[in-house]
Order: structure tokens, then C-alpha cells, then sequence
């Protein structure tokens, strides 16, 4: 008896100096596909985006609800002005800055035979669900995963817009734009055009969510 005595006491000794197996605590796993700034997978990210375009890290932020920029970036050069532009995830700028350098100004300059001068956006990061619904699952804009196209400027001041031209009579507008979308499938993961509806009647909308999906 006496032996078995010394034995629990020595197991209870044992288990107060490691603070017991029930206190462990196991730190609060990450949200899924939530990366983040200092993440390995994101620092090759970034320095692949580096070779493309000027950005500024951001940190990361949980507003709760759904809607967080986590392992995202502000861009400050494309080498082409785009305006409206919030946080966008790593892998959304990087395809977005080869989307507009390796697709979009070539085309301006072989269909139209114009340098590109601005993409105009509607934005990046918005907390709301898809389509803006008052209920239902978040869009991909709510993680800083999406961007909206609404048009481009010229070098000689002309404009090009998505709900204006996408059905334009002009073969060498309805030709780059229908050039541009066709690079974007390859590119994004889910690219919406006023094919898909009318809630996208005036503008493309790039992710890098679920997909594959093109329309």
C-alpha cells in the first residue's frame, strides 16, 4: 500500500510541474484559406508580385462577420494608374497586375492602336454578401478576393466602358474586350461579364475564389 502511495503521489508530481495534460491548449486554428501577411505561401506570393508591380504590405485585419483582408496588399504601381482601388489578397493583385501587363495593354495597343492610359474599378474589398443580398454567403469581395472592371481610358482620351461598349458596333472595341475577357478566364478563377447578368451589365468581375468558372 505504502508503495502504491508513492507511486500516485510521484505521477501527481509529475503532471503539476507540466501543468496536466487537460490544461494544454492548442492554439485557436486559422479560419480556412485564410493566409497570412507573414506566411511562407504569401512571402513567395509577394516577391513574385514584386516583379510585376509596386504594392505596400497590409496587416492583418478581422472586422468580424465574415469580412476580413487577411495575407493582402495595397498596389501602388501597375505602370498603369487604376483608380479605386482598396486591399486585395496577394494572389488577386499578382494575377491582376499580369492580367493588365502581359493582356490588357497589348491589347489596347494591337486592336485599338492606342496606349493604355487608367483602368477604372468599382473596387476590391466591400463586406457584403454576393450580389449584395441582404442574406446569404459573402462575396468574394468581402476577404479582398475580387475586383470590378468598369472601363479603360486611352492614351488619346478615349474611353472604354464595359456597359457602354460590351455590345459596341465597333469591331475593334467589342474585338478587345471580348480579347481581354477570354485572358481573364485563363487567368482568375470566376470571371463574370454582362453575359452572366444583369447585375454585371457594367462591369467584370475577378476572383481568385472557388471556381473555374467563365461567363
Amino acid at each position: 500500500m505504502g508503495r502504491a502511495r508513492a507511486i500516485v503521489a510521484i505521477c501527481l508530481g509529475l503532471a503539476a510541474c507540466t501543468g496536466g495534460v487537460s490544461e494544454r491548449r492548442a492554439p485557436a486554428p486559422q479560419p480556412p484559406n485564410r493566409l497570412t501577411i507573414d506566411a511562407p505561401q504569401t512571402r513567395v506570393c509577394l516577391a513574385n508580385l514584386g516583379q510585376l508591380a509596386r504594392f505596400e504590405p497590409l496587416p492583418d485585419r478581422d472586422y468580424g462577420e465574415g469580412c476580413y483582408t487577411f495575407a493582402s496588399v495595397r498596389l501602388t504601381g501597375t505602370g498603369i494608374p487604376v483608380s479605386n482601388l482598396g486591399p486585395m489578397t496577394c494572389p488577386l493583385a499578382a494575377t491582376f497586375a499580369g492580367w493588365i501587363r502581359n493582356a490588357v495593354i497589348p491589347a489596347a495597343r494591337l486592336y485599338l492602336g492606342a496606349d493604355l492610359a487608367r483602368v477604372d474599378t468599382f473596387g476590391s474589398y466591400s463586406c457584403r454578401n454576393i450580389n449584395g443580398r441582404q442574406s446569404g454567403n459573402r462575396s468574394e469581395h468581402a476577404t479582398a478576393n475580387a475586383v470590378d472592371i468598369s472601363g479603360f481610358v486611352l492614351a488619346d482620351g478615349r474611353r472604354i466602358t464595359i456597359k457602354q461598349d460590351w455590345d459596341s458596333p465597333d469591331p475593334a472595341v467589342k474585338s478587345f474586350l471580348a480579347a481581354i475577357h477570354t485572358s481573364a478566364c485563363r487567368r482568375f478563377k470566376t470571371v463574370l461579364s454582362p453575359d452572366y447578368n444583369a447585375l454585371h451589365a457594367d462591369h467584370f468581375h475577378l476572383d481568385m475564389g472557388r471556381g473555374p468558372f467563365c461567363r
